[in-house]
């Protein structure tokens, strides 16, 4: 993920209406596979968008900033330094073999 996309999604405002908030889960669901956890973070946002009346709570808020924040803070959204070396972790059996690549 480019920084400028994390940085976006980190201060992207408060939304004030469904459709705004269907935007946000929409460009932050996009990255769910990086993010453990994702679901329960975002099931009260998610329960928001069934109600038919809009009430942004201070648990749903807590949910929102704790979202811009596992995915700001995402280990596998950086990008590797080139620089560095890379270690390649692998393991093999008879019908399968399966390697890791880290610095």
């Amino acid at each position: 993920m480019d920084q400028s996309n994390v940085n976006n999604l980190f201060n992207w405002p408060k939304p004030r209406s469904t459709k705004e908030l269907r935007s946000f889960l929409r460009l932050s669901g996009y990255y769910r596979r990086f993010i453990q956890g994702y679901e329960t973070i975002a099931k009260p946002l998610i329960k928001l968008l069934k109600k038919k009346e809009w009430v942004w709570t201070m648990s749903i808020d807590e949910a929102f900033q704790a979202l811009k924040v596992a995915i700001s803070s995402a280990h596998i959204l950086v990008l590797s330094d080139f620089d560095k070396e890379f270690c390649v972790d692998t393991d093999a059996s008879d019908i399968r073999a399966g390697a890791v690549l880290h610095q």
